[in-house]
């Protein structure tokens, strides 16, 4: 029987940033700055929705997946200015960014809307990376534990195990992301930790299987405190935003991702 191991996973966020030229340049630069080497992590660039089509054309046949930052959970249907999964699926799209706390914040996504949106992109075969993380405000009230864990609860209602597995988490505390402030690295284990420790109530047959399930952390995450971030063992990579948007830095935290061992559930 073969050891399950847990999976590193460096994903950049452009967000609304790059035209299509300037993403091509750029996902040209990372498929570059990757092809022939050995020990990667899993490697995902996810454009604004124009630059999908560019992007995978530029990653195909390279170590690089493409995701999206959104997704409708309707299949088609009068929803102005949405974006479904099949229609990601016909992209060439392998992931997609959901509750990012940016759309929490700005576009109306909630706890409600999460699952549904995790649910649909499951049933596509879809990789969700689901974002979950506090405010400031939440973390200065010592809230920070509930908050984390009712958001994970919400995202994962209902989905069965096998499904649970096929998702990736991501911690990002809402007042380090976009900010340069980064959670303490200690801290920011503590709190993956926590999240780990929460998906145990969605397995019940597979002991292993809340320590085989990703976590990344996201928030000002770049090449001067990847190192330290991605030595803790229960951080499995980051989402990273503003330094993914330079060829040399994001490649930079992939080095660091390499140097990362690879867990088993024996080790988690």
């Amino acid at each position: 029987m073969s050891e399950k191991v847990r999976k590193t996973i460096i994903a950049g966020n452009w967000k609304m940033n790059k035209l299509r030229n300037e993403a091509q340049e750029l996902a040209t630069a990372i498929v570059a700055g990757t092809k022939g080497r050995d020990n990667l992590p899993d490697i995902l660039l996810c454009p604004p929705f124009t630059s999908l089509d560019i992007v995978v054309q530029t990653a195909k046949d390279s170590a690089i997946q493409v995701g999206a930052q959104n997704v409708e959970y309707h299949d088609a249907g009068a929803f102005t200015g949405e974006v479904s999964p099949p229609m990601l699926i016909d992209a060439g799209v392998t992931h997609v960014i959901i509750g990012h706390s940016e759309r929490r914040q700005f576009f109306g996504e909630t706890n409600q809307t999460v699952p549904l949106k995790v649910k649909a992109a499951l049933a596509h075969k879809l990789t969700p990376i689901v974002c979950v993380g506090e405010l400031l405000d939440e973390r200065e009230n010592d809230l920070t534990d509930p908050v984390v864990k009712r958001q994970v609860g919400a995202a994962l209602n209902g989905l069965t195990e096998d499904e649970v597995k096929s998702v990736i988490l991501a911690y990002e505390p809402v007042w380090a992301i976009g900010t340069g402030q980064v959670c303490e690295s200690k801290e920011a284990a503590r709190v993956v930790g926590l999240i780990r420790k929460t998906l145990t109530q969605f397995f019940q047959q597979d002991k292993d299987g809340p320590d085989m399930v990703p976590i990344l952390y996201g928030g000002s995450m770049n090449a001067k405190n990847a190192e330290e971030l991605l030595a803790q063992d229960e951080i499995d990579g980051g989402l990273i935003g503003g330094a993914s948007l330079k060829a040399d830095e994001f490649l930079e935290i992939v080095n660091h991702a390499c140097k990362r061992p690879r867990l088993s559930a024996a080790k988690a």
